[in-house]
């Protein structure tokens, strides 16, 4: 579960960091359902539970690992998009789009990027933890049931 946590967490960090500096903090969510049902399903197949209630929680600590990655992710995501922002691009950006908007300042900027990866790293905590133990269970159906029972006496 720890390895699979540890492989799914730095492919999260990977995306999110890129997609949230490339777009916005808020799309890191999406990223989420994929990476939480991946590392409950790779737990599954690094550790082979012998019960159901063994695989999900061992998919909801992979998912939890994963989601810290893709915590930091988001706030590195968000730091790098900050910098790079600057308030006559974001001006641009609204003209372009036909919003009313006045022209934001640099604190506006900080203050909604990290605000916003905070945020969403929280609901990431609690979607790829949640989606672990839903990909856990998903490989207890298509696996785990079937494999052998080890013989506790030897």
């Amino acid at each position: 579960m720890v390895k699979s946590g540890i492989i799914l967490g730095i492919v999260a960090l990977i995306l999110i960091v890129g997609s949230t500096f490339l777009l916005s903090p808020l799309c890191s969510p999406c990223w989420g359902i994929v990476i939480g049902l991946a590392a409950g399903y790779l737990a599954g197949v690094f550790d082979k539970p012998l019960t159901q209630n063994d695989m999900i929680k061992k998919g909801v600590i992979a998912g939890v690992i994963a989601a810290l990655f893709a915590g930091a992710g988001s706030l590195i995501g968000a730091i790098l998009n900050g910098a790079y922002l600057n308030p006559a691009d974001l001006q641009n950006i609204y003209e372009f789009l036909d919003l009313p908007a006045s022209m934001p300042d640099e604190t506006t900027i900080w203050v909604g990027q990290i605000g916003s990866a905070c945020c969403v790293g929280l609901v990431n905590l609690v979607v790829i933890g949640g989606l672990g133990a839903a990909g856990g269970a998903l490989w207890w159906q298509i696996r785990g049931k079937n494999q052998p029972v080890q013989s506790i006496i030897q």
